[in-house]
């Protein structure tokens, strides 16, 4: 049943274009039975962001966001953690497990987001509002977190804030995450890298308010990562696991999805007796889609595409992410 699932919505995995479903079903049961043997044998621990093609959630042990992720495979004894996500993901894993091979199963598989800034560019940012904190999102590299003060992520942006007590804040590299949060405090501000995620912004007032119209009694979840103009207009706005949550235990029936199709299309598995929406079919991040099963299996036989961090580099980005931990409990 998962399987056949998977197969009716997810067009984009290239394993799957030129053969029938009846052969493609095959194909993808082989390749999880292999995968799960495999991962046993090697001690393994498999990972898989929820933006990710769904079918991949038959072989992982873990699937939601970044942090919530690296965290479970911390806890593990696993000796091989193989993620199926993009590089920073796979670069936090490493810090928060640094005695454990972390794999990434396609190392093209950047943000673009995370892409924007680099640690020269943060140094710059920094050296522009000297004596000023830096809280930098988890979508970063090990790099920009060893120069911030705090790392937060779209589900405590707002505590991690707040609980630095300054009047300003230099927030990167999401703008529009950032003046979310400045939004909600209220009393902080909160200067902002201009950095956006490229598949939120696909997102407009224009879609929000045409899918009102269609769908007048269902309530419009959205990431902050929007458009600031397009969160203003939503019933709720939060992060990933926050949509999810909202959705699952909400008594209504229907709800337009605006943030990335993975979360629609995991709802629409989760809760069958409910509506989603996803607001425009485009919402898809390309390079969360780029992992395939057979690139996990690769990745894991192979024990290929290691990520490694620098001892210095790390040793400082841990300290930004242990901070932010230490607020959050």
């Amino acid at each position: 049943m998962f399987i056949n699932y998977a197969l009716n919505i997810c067009p984009l995995n290239p394993l799957l274009y030129n053969e029938t479903k009846e052969q493609r079903a095959e194909i993808m049961k082989e390749l999880i039975e292999k995968i799960n043997k495999l991962k046993k044998e090697k001690n393994a621990v498999i990972l898989a962001h929820c933006y990710q093609n769904i079918e991949i959630d038959e072989v992982a042990d873990f699937v939601g966001d970044s942090l919530y992720l690296s965290q479970q495979a911390k806890k593990t004894d696993a000796d091989i953690i193989v993620f199926a996500g993009v590089y920073f993901m796979a670069q936090t894993a490493k810090l928060l497990s640094p005695d454990k091979k972390v794999l990434l199963p396609r190392m093209e598989s950047g943000c673009l987001m995370a892409d924007m800034v680099n640690l020269e560019q943060v140094r710059e940012f920094k050296a522009k509002h000297p004596g000023i904190p830096a809280v930098c999102y988890i979508n970063t590299t090990a790099e920009v977190k060893s120069e911030c003060d705090m790392c937060c992520t779209s589900s405590n942006a707002v505590k991690i804030v707040q609980s630095m007590g300054e009047k300003e804040i230099l927030f990167l590299p999401d703008t529009y995450l950032g003046k979310w949060v400045e939004r909600q405090l209220g009393n902080v501000k909160v200067i902002t890298y201009p950095g956006y995620c490229p598949t939120h912004l696909k997102i407009t007032p224009k879609d929000i308010k045409e899918a009102r119209e269609k769908y007048p009694k269902a309530p419009v979840l959205a990431h902050p990562e929007c458009h600031t103009e397009v969160a203003k207009l939503a019933d709720f706005v939060g992060s990933t696991t926050g949509i999810m949550k909202y959705a699952k235990e909400s008594d209504k029936k229907q709800f337009i999805i605006a943030t990335e199709k993975g979360v629609a299309d995991r709802l629409k598995r989760d809760c069958p007796e409910k509506d989603f929406i996803l607001i425009k079919d485009n919402i898809i991040c390309p390079n969360m889609k780029w992992h395939t099963l057979q690139d996990i299996y690769n990745a894991l036989d192979k024990e290929q595409h290691e990520i490694t961090v620098d001892e210095e580099i790390a040793k400082k980005a841990i300290g930004c992410i242990d901070r932010m931990l230490a607020v959050s409990k």
